[in-house]
């Protein structure tokens, strides 16, 4: 498998919601799912917050064999869910999968209190199917960490506010260097419909703007 053939088993479902589909079926951070879906392999959870971390949504894809991987705030809400934190490496479903960190570091909710603290042990995954190695930044800034993150294909948040901007985006991509980036996280009430073509214009890199589903 190639980075294309990887994104083109990609399914956007709006925010940071994907599911991905081949060799088994994985779903990050499902939410406001509008249609029936196909039952999970592997659900991804990267923090607490509602709109990752919906377990209305989980068991619209939770199946007998499912396994759920969640971070501490996360695990809680999810009955059965295997808990992960910050450089936890695990082998799950026949696929290898990296929890890695996920924090703002200029997105504050008050003065001195950011969006997503970095003490919370938020996460991102790298997940390696078919020896290619997909990065889910979950809701993070541009960090210092991106740096030693390995990546064929990364799945970037874009909208601003509580996460990247565009620009930063553009910075974190210029960092990770892969060979395809999937913007997420806008257009559904956060940032605008655009902002997904706006980092395929100031990034030079490939970009592959999804559909949401």
């Amino acid at each position: 498998m190639n980075a294309k053939e990887l994104v083109s088993k990609l399914h956007w479902l709006g925010h940071d919601s994907f599911r991905l589909e081949g060799p088994v079926v994985v779903y990050f951070d499902p939410w406001k799912l509008a249609k029936k879906q196909p039952p999970a392999d592997l659900v991804l959870v990267s923090h607490e917050h509602f709109d990752h971390c919906s377990p209305e949504d989980i068991e619209k894809v939770r199946g007998r064999g499912t396994v759920i991987v969640a971070n501490a705030g996360s695990a809680d809400k999810s009955p059965g869910a295997r808990l992960v934190r910050p450089g936890d490496q695990l082998a799950l479903a026949g696929l290898e999968i990296e929890a890695v960190p996920a924090y703002n570091t200029n997105k504050f909710r008050s003065e001195g209190v950011p969006f997503h603290p970095r003490e919370a042990k938020h996460v991102g995954y790298v997940v390696t199917v078919g020896g290619v190695r997909l990065y889910f930044a979950g809701d993070t800034d541009h960090i210092p960490e991106m740096a030693d993150i390995r990546c064929d294909v990364a799945l970037l948040p874009v909208s601003g506010t509580y996460v990247m901007t565009v620009e930063e985006a553009v910075e974190a991509a210029r960092t990770l260097q892969p060979e395809i980036v999937v913007p997420m996280h806008y257009g559904s009430g956060i940032g605008t419909e655009h902002d997904g073509e706006r980092f395929a214009r100031l990034y030079e890199g490939q970009t592959a703007l999804l559909q949401r589903e």
